[in-house]
C-alpha cells in the first residue's frame, strides 16, 4: 500500500470577505504567565490570523493556548510561558471578521476520526495505513514519536520488536514516564519486569526488590548511560536509544519510584522538553499510556507546514485495550487525523516490527508490485504448504 499524503486546501484569500476582513486585536500582558481579558484561545483546527494585511498560518498550533504576535509573526504560545509585554491577540470571533479563522474544511473527510471504533473493529486497513506512513515517514525526513506505557515492555517480544524498529529507524523520539524505563532496564539488567521473568513469567524470589535494586544501581551510577556503558545492561529499548543517541523525554509523576537520573520531575520544564520534541513531530503512536498519550493529544500540533510550503496534517495513533482511554484521545484532538485502535498493544507492535523488517517486509513489497489476485495465490499456496 503507498501512503499518499493528503493535504490541506487554503481558502481562497482573495475573495473580497477575506480582503475585507479585520485585522487580529492584541492586548499587552501585564504580567508573567496571566494572559490579558479577552484572549483567543487555540484550537487544533487550522486557524489563520490576519497581520498586516495577509493571512498567516503559525508553523504549528497546540489545544487551549493563546496566539503571540511577535515581530509580525504569530506564535501559539503556552499561558504559562507568556512574558510581560507580550502582545496576546484578543476576541473570540472564528469566522475571520475579527482577524482570526478557524478553518473547518480543508482536510479531506478521510482525515477525521470517525465514530464507533471498539475492541470488535477491524483493523487489517488501520494497520496498512500505519505501515506505509511508517515508511514514508522514515524515508522522507519525518520525525516519528511513539509515547510508551510500561506494559509495552513487559514482553520478551514486544521489547525485541521495539529494538528491530528503532534500528531501522522508525523511532525519532520516544516519551513515557519513569515506569516504562525503568521496567526495560530492570529486563535488561536482571531479566524480569517487576519481578516476573519477562520471557516464561514466573515470579521470582523477593522480585518485588528488583526494580528497586535497578533504580538504586542506576542512580548509584549517576545516570542510565553510565549505567549502560558500564555494562550492566543486556538488552532493551532503552539501551538501543542510548547507543543510537535518540531523544527519550521521561516525564515524572508524583509516586514515581526512584526516579531515574533523567525522569523530569517538574511538570512545566517536562512539558517543554515535550514540547521541543512535538513540534518537529511529523507521525505519533501512543500506546498504553492514558496520562503521557492525553498530555501529547492536547500539546502536539495537528498540522505541519512541510519543506515544499504543503499543510499536511500530523496524524497520532493511540493504541490501547481500553475504548474510554482512545476516545479520550479522540476528542482531545479533535478528531483531527487521530486514529484509534483497541487492541492488545504487545501484539501491536510485534505487527509493526514483522510488517516493516525482516521477511514480512519482504513480503508486503513484493505484493505491492503483483496484482491483488496474483498476491493471494502466492499467500495460499504457500499456507498450504506450510500445512503438509
Amino acid at each position: 500500500m503507498k501512503f499518499e499524503m493528503p493535504v490541506f486546501a487554503c481558502p481562497d484569500f482573495a475573495d473580497a470577505k477575506y480582503r475585507e476582513a479585520g485585522e487580529v486585536k492584541c492586548a499587552k500582558v501585564e504580567k508573567k504567565g496571566v494572559a490579558p481579558r479577552g484572549f483567543y484561545l487555540t484550537t487544533h483546527l487550522p486557524t489563520f490570523y490576519r497581520c498586516n494585511g495577509t493571512w498567516q498560518l503559525p508553523e504549528h498550533n497546540s489545544l487551549n493556548c493563546v496566539p503571540v504576535l511577535k515581530e509580525g509573526k504569530i506564535i501559539v504560545t503556552e499561558i504559562r510561558d507568556l512574558e510581560a509585554g507580550d502582545q496576546v491577540v484578543i476576541g473570540r470571533a472564528t469566522d475571520g471578521s475579527e482577524g482570526v479563522l478557524v478553518c473547518k474544511e480543508g482536510f479531506p473527510e478521510s482525515v477525521y476520526a470517525a465514530p464507533g471504533r471498539a475492541v470488535e473493529t477491524a483493523y487489517t486497513t488501520d494497520y496498512e495505513q500505519l505501515f506505509a506512513q511508517l515508511e514514508y515517514e522514515r524515508d522522507n525526513g519525518g520525525y516519528i514519536v511513539w509515547v510508551l506505557g510500561p506494559s509495552v515492555v513487559f514482553d520478551y517480544d514486544t521489547r525485541v520488536a521495539l529494538n528491530h524498529l528503532a534500528e531501522n529507524g522508525y523511532i525519532s523520539c520516544m516519551m513515557g514516564g519513569n515506569a516504562m524505563a525503568t521496567h526495560d532496564l530492570e529486563g535488561g539488567f536482571l531479566g524480569t519486569a517487576l519481578g516476573q521473568n519477562i520471557y516464561t513469567q514466573e515470579n521470582q524470589p523477593m522480585g518485588h526488590y528488583n526494580h528497586l535494586d535497578l533504580l538504586n544501581e542506576v542512580r548509584a551510577a549517576g545516570s542510565t548511560k553510565k549505567f549502560i556503558d558500564d555494562g550492566h545492561v543486556k538488552d532493551g529499548i532503552i539501551k538501543t536509544l542510548v547507543s543510537m543517541n535518540v531523544p527519550l523525554v521521561l516525564a515524572g509523576s508524583i509516586r514515581d519510584d526512584g526516579p531515574l537520573p533523567e525522569v523530569i520531575g517538574d511538570t512545566d520544564k517536562a512539558l517543554t522538553e515535550m514540547k521541543k520534541h512535538l513540534d518537529k513531530a511529523t507521525l505519533i503512536i501512543g500506546i498504553a499510556t492514558m496520562l503521557h498519550s492525553l498530555s501529547v493529544a492536547n500539546m502536539a500540533s495537528s498540522y505541519r507546514v512541510r519543506k515544499d510550503g504543503a499543510i499536511t496534517p500530523v496524524y497520532m495513533y493511540i493504541i490501547d485495550i481500553t475504548e474510554n482511554v482512545t476516545n479520550k484521545v479522540v476528542a482531545a484532538r479533535e478528531r483531527i487525523a487521530v486514529v484509534p485502535m483497541n487492541t492488545n498493544v504487545q501484539d501491536f507492535v510485534v505487527n509493526c516490527e514483522r510488517a516493516l523488517v525482516g521477511d514480512v517486509a519482504k513480503e508486503r513489497v513484493e505484493a505491492m508490485e503483483v496484482p491483488v489476485e496474483e498476491f493471494v495465490a502466492v499467500k495460499n499456496a504457500r499456507h498450504e504448504g506450510a500445512s503438509k
